[in-house]
């Protein structure tokens, strides 16, 4: 009997740590934050949302795992039909819309953030570079998907159109964000056991 209780603890540890309640009410509590960030906006071309602040805040607050897997769990929801995308958007359509490659984005832009606190602890310089370079990811990917998607709708731009697009004028709207999002995760980490 006790060779099979050992056989399972080797088994439980092999498998890797599992997700605490807190955890998964977190993810929960933060995929609805990104929710309700998508909800408000400044409408341009590509709208200006909340919704890179919220990623930036799971990501840094939940860590890399659990930021993570809170965008995916956002972006799951989303996809089966319930409107948590920018003008209540919600399906397959929206992903695969002019903008989808911006969602895809945020994981990306989760798994810089979440690394880099992983990596290098919870300090303002690495929670301020991380984000830059994840929204700069987020850009990126959405970016090449406007353009791609353009090229295959008849519309086609260039890149350069594309940077000017979607890109420029959310340099400065996202910088305060990046900011804001420094200032909370700094001041609400500790409060956050994940």
């Amino acid at each position: 009997m006790e060779n099979i209780t050992e056989s399972r603890s080797k088994k439980e540890k092999k498998a890797g740590p599992r997700f605490k309640t807190s955890d998964l009410v977190y993810i929960g509590i933060f995929a609805a934050v990104i929710a309700v960030c998508s909800w408000i906006q400044i409408p341009l071309a590509v709208p200006i949302t909340l919704q890179t602040f919220a990623v930036c805040c799971a990501a840094g607050m939940l860590g890399l795992r659990s930021g993570v897997l809170t965008v995916v769990v956002y972006i799951v929801i989303g996809l089966v039909g319930v409107p948590v995308f920018s003008n209540f958007g919600a399906g397959p359509g929206v992903l695969f819309g002019i903008t989808g490659g911006y969602i895809i984005g945020f994981v990306f832009t989760a798994l810089t953030v979440g690394g880099a606190v992983k990596l290098f602890g919870r300090k303002t310089a690495v929670y301020a570079l991380s984000m830059t370079a994840g929204i700069a990811l987020c850009y990126l990917f959405g970016t090449v998907w406007f353009v791609i998607w353009s090229a295959n709708n008849s519309t086609g731009t260039t890149f350069a159109a594309a940077l000017s697009t979607c890109v420029l004028p959310f340099i400065f709207p996202d910088l305060i964000k990046i900011a804001l999002a420094t200032l909370l995760c700094r001041r609400l980490s500790g409060h956050v056991k994940s």
